[in-house]
């Protein structure tokens, strides 16, 4: 699989026939960030847009699930992560509106790929790491995203690089697999293409979107970060990828003092991450992005940020078959 695997244009691969979207780009279904607007917009410019079920409550969620149909006639998802309080509620929604396509994560994927394959939707599993790739492939999913630690929001524990994961999954699974972690650009795609992946799914690139419902303070904060300003933490609770803001050096004192997880649980509370990223406070919220935001200067339409990568692809795809070794 060289990097002629993917050519942009009529030729499909097995992501781009299994949703049947133009492009193999997948925007990350990401709370408080990627309601209709955002999944609409990235359907409508020929890749898959998700709605983000995990920061919505069931009559919320059927809500963005209508205007998302309304707003695009191309196919979208929903993304549900699995530990979701109001589950079995959000899967019948998922049933009455006829959603085609959801994305678990945050969970077993034997729990429920059976049940939603019987009822004729694709299913796609988020996993970081190859242990969890190979039980996805095994509870019958029809693709994998494998999810470097780079990424921001939760993550895996074990901090696998998204450089070393895709191979690695790649080798050990036969079902299409998708990239994700650390991904924002043309040049990202093609690496991860390169190294097996059929497709790549987006989240931090498109938190500075116009169509993201993200707080505009927390998209200004997004482009204002460089490297080093993000850090994996709460382990012990779900891990996650935070900014370094005020919140964050609380965490870390506690750290420090060495304390248990109640108390951790304690700082946290609720609602610290539509605080941060819904309501904008840059202070006291979670501000959740990955490392990835340091490429990323500039609130842009969704449809462009998409156009921008595949442009950077195809010419960078060009330059490097041109280099003669």
């Amino acid at each position: 699989m060289g990097l002629n695997y993917f050519n942009m244009g009529a030729e499909k691969n097995r992501i781009t026939d299994l949703f049947h979207i133009e492009y193999p780009i997948i925007q990350a279904g990401m709370v408080w960030v990627s309601g209709y607007k955002l999944a609409a917009a990235v359907s409508n410019a020929g890749g898959l847009g998700l709605i983000g079920a995990g920061s919505m409550y069931p009559d919320v969620l059927r809500e963005h699930i209508q205007k998302c149909k309304k707003a695009t006639n191309k196919p979208f998802g929903v993304n549900i992560p699995l530990f979701y309080p109001d589950l079995k509620e959000i899967l019948g929604i998922i049933l009455e509106e006829n959603v085609k396509i959801v994305f678990t994560s945050a969970g077993n994927p034997k729990l429920y790929t059976r049940f939603l394959k019987d009822h004729g939707i694709t299913v796609v599993h988020v996993v970081s790491s190859v242990k969890f790739a190979l039980k996805s492939q095994e509870a019958g999913v029809d693709a994998i995203v494998a999810e470097g630690f780079e990424a921001g929001g939760h993550n895996g524990r074990e901090e696998t690089t998204t450089f070393t994961l895709i191979p690695m999954v790649r080798e050990k699974i036969s079902i299409p697999l998708i990239a994700a972690g650390g991904i924002a650009t043309g040049k990202g795609m093609l690496a991860a293409m390169a190294l097996g992946a059929d497709a790549v799914q987006i989240g931090s690139r498109f938190v500075a979107s116009l169509e993201s419902s993200a707080h505009i303070n927390f998209k200004q904060e997004v482009i204002k970060t460089q490297d080093g300003d993000t850090h994996l933490t709460l382990k012990e609770l779900t891990p996650v990828r935070l900014i370094k803001n005020e919140f964050y050096k609380k965490v870390q004192e506690l750290y420090k003092e060495q304390v248990g997880v109640d108390q951790l649980e304690k700082l946290l509370g609720r609602g610290r991450a539509k605080k941060g990223m819904f309501e904008g406070d840059l202070n006291e919220g979670e501000l959740e992005i990955g490392q990835i935001a340091g490429l990323i200067h500039e609130i842009k339409p969704a449809a462009d940020i998409v156009y921008e990568i595949l442009n950077e692809f195809r010419s960078t795809q060009t330059s490097i078959t041109k280099i003669d070794i």
